[in-house]
């Protein structure tokens, strides 16, 4: 038996991510989008948390 084609292993990574996807969806369920905070609170009057530079 001969190794498997670069086509073959691709496709194979692509499907073992997908269904990693697709299992973690299904066990934690999707993420809320409006739920996360900004990317960027400039201005915005949200103080940083969660960080440990945001310690004073």
């Amino acid at each position: 038996m001969s190794a498997p084609s670069r086509p073959t292993v691709g496709l194979i990574a692509v499907a073992a991510a997908l269904a990693l996807v697709l299992w973690d969806a299904a066990v934690t369920g999707l993420p809320a989008p409006h739920r996360f905070p900004a990317a960027l609170a400039l201005g915005s009057g949200a103080a940083p948390a969660g960080a440990h530079c945001t310690a004073n």
